[in-house]
């Protein structure tokens, strides 16, 4: 038996950003439809070496593929000359079981996180937004704006880390990349976000990393970062200004997003005000309603994110014959 080998780079080369962003469209819609299997990431803490392993599985029998993403995310990794986020990507046949495939998580963690913003984004963003504001510099973030730039005419990115140096070295790579658009590295997150109509927060947080009075009507807010109950990137203020939080699932945002969590203990959202983004896709949901309305997206991440864009990862990697096959 024969599966399919695909790193980092085998993964870039078959799933660009436009078909990541469709492969998440279609994962939230199956999410909302409950066609999906997807049981809570499992989290196995690494107490003494301070990390965090993750496991998350998911099979969709209309697409006829299993997956289990198996993620490390150790922070003091790149002090020790290696990578804060690593894993591997299992895929199987969902129909006799049969393995197909391993494939670099981080990479297709990266693209599918920032599809995910990429879809908020063509959803709930205002379609004359202009100006991007990124906060935070690290693995994530140059995925958050490809996500934008696919979806939004952005002319203008601003970009804010705490260390400043990682925000102008991602400032350098999106000027590399894109010549035509304006990069500006800012202090402050303030400075970044109050002339954004895109914010994306990418960040390991645990307090807000932006103010609500920093954000102006009509901008629409993803993020991204946190998926713990302790962490938090918004403030309960915003999402209260906001009115509606579109999350990826209702049961996960309940369990697993700080930022929802903390603005129901405070009171100042209900769960009733949940929206699931793959109902707005669906129709069978409202999105923006007027041009001064604030909207966030608040994503945990999901299982089911990474088996849609696992799975056309590996179709476009066996159409061009991408990747190594190799015995099991």
């Amino acid at each position: 038996m024969k599966i399919r080998w695909l790193s980092g780079d085998d993964v870039a080369s078959v799933l660009t950003m436009e078909a990541a962003v469709e492969a998440v469209r279609q994962a939230y819609v199956a999410v909302y439809r409950r066609t999906v299997q997807m049981p809570l990431r499992m989290h196995l803490p690494s107490e003494r070496y301070g990390g965090l392993n993750l496991f998350m599985p998911s099979s969709d029998p209309d697409l006829g593929r299993t997956v289990l993403k198996a993620l490390s995310v150790y922070g003091d990794n790149p002090a020790r000359g290696l990578p804060a986020i690593m894993g591997v990507v299992l895929v199987f046949d969902a129909v006799d079981g049969r393995p197909l495939a391993v494939m670099d998580a981080a990479r297709l963690t990266g693209l599918r996180t920032g599809a995910a913003s990429g879809v908020s984004s063509q959803v709930l963003a205002r379609p004359d937004s202009r100006v991007l504001a990124v906060i935070g510099a690290g693995a994530q973030a140059p995925f958050q704006v490809d996500a934008v730039l696919a979806v939004r005419p952005i002319e203008e990115v601003r970009l804010y880390s705490r260390t400043r140096s990682r925000a102008e070295a991602l400032a350098a790579q999106v000027r590399q990349r894109r010549p035509d658009l304006r990069v500006v590295v800012t202090d402050s997150a303030g400075a970044a976000v109050r002339e954004a109509d895109i914010i994306c927060t990418a960040t390991n947080a645990v307090e807000p990393v932006l103010a609500d009075a920093d954000v102006k009507p009509g901008t629409h807010v993803s993020a991204v970062g946190s998926f713990t109950p302790a962490m938090r990137e918004l403030p309960a203020d915003l999402l209260a200004r906001a009115g509606r939080v579109y999350v990826d699932q209702r049961e996960a945002a309940l369990e697993e997003a700080g930022e929802v969590i903390h603005a129901l203990q405070a009171g100042v959202l209900a769960e009733d005000a949940l929206i699931e983004l793959g109902a707005v896709l669906a129709g069978e949901a409202e999105g923006r309603r007027d041009p001064e309305e604030v909207t966030v997206f608040k994503s945990s991440g999901l299982a089911a994110q990474d088996l849609y864009a696992a799975a056309r990862a590996l179709e476009a990697a066996e159409s061009r014959g991408a990747g190594v096959e190799v015995s099991l």
